[in-house]
């Protein structure tokens, strides 16, 4: 990655922009997390993105910030499908509650909306898949995955 930014900077591409998973690991490193989790919670991953912007700084001499984006960055206006999948997703919920079916999420498993036992869902954590076409061609276009 950082050879990549290099060649950028010598192709006076003066910038790049970096984007890191929170649950990334670099190779051959470790997992960065957030400090202890709640009892009885998966651990908190995070912090991986000072991390990587200091490492990045070192290796290419280049100035390197970290934004880290909240939820409200990350959604962006909703519209009217969102609009309704929130509301379908409350019902969902105060079904659930009137079942007493607690311990459980709603999700969407097209087309309905569906409750899932919280322990099922945190059985194991998910990955992005690299095979995926989204990724391929995010490769295709220029896009470096940093491998």
């Amino acid at each position: 990655m950082c050879d990549k930014i290099v060649a950028r900077d010598k192709a006076g591409r003066r910038f790049s922009i970096v984007v890191v998973a929170e649950g990334a690991i670099p190779k051959g490193g470790a997992e960065s997390t957030m400090g202890p989790s709640m009892p009885g919670q998966d651990r908190r991953v995070g912090g991986i993105a000072g991390r990587m912007a200091y490492e990045i700084q070192q290796a290419t001499g280049k100035e390197t910030r970290s934004l880290v984006l909240g939820h409200l960055q990350r959604g962006g206006m909703p519209t009217g499908y969102d609009r309704l999948l929130a509301t379908r997703f409350g019902g969902a919920a105060v079904r659930a509650v009137a079942e007493k079916k607690w311990g459980h999420m709603v999700a969407l498993q097209s087309p309905h909306i569906v409750t899932i036992p919280i322990k099922e869902v945190l059985r194991e954590t998910k990955r992005v898949d690299a095979t995926h076409d989204v990724v391929r061609t995010a490769r295709e276009t220029g896009i470096s995955f940093g491998d």
